[in-house]
């Protein structure tokens, strides 16, 4: 496709709507997986945290 124009190129010969929505809606997606496997490592690694000084508690009181 060849574009004349910035205004062209952003139409996108009349689909620039869906293409850059989608474009857009997947940019949110992939940020909020981002955003979500960092806050499950985050968690992951507490309660490995919070087992380990459980663990070792419970070998002091033995």
């Amino acid at each position: 496709m060849i574009w004349n124009s910035l205004n062209d190129f952003w139409a996108m010969g009349g689909y620039g709507l869906y293409v850059w929505g989608s474009f857009g809606v997947t940019a949110v997606c992939m940020a909020l997986e981002m955003v979500w496997v960092k806050n499950a490592r985050a968690q992951a690694l507490s309660q490995v945290a919070t087992e380990l000084a459980a663990e070792s508690n419970s070998k002091e009181w033995s």
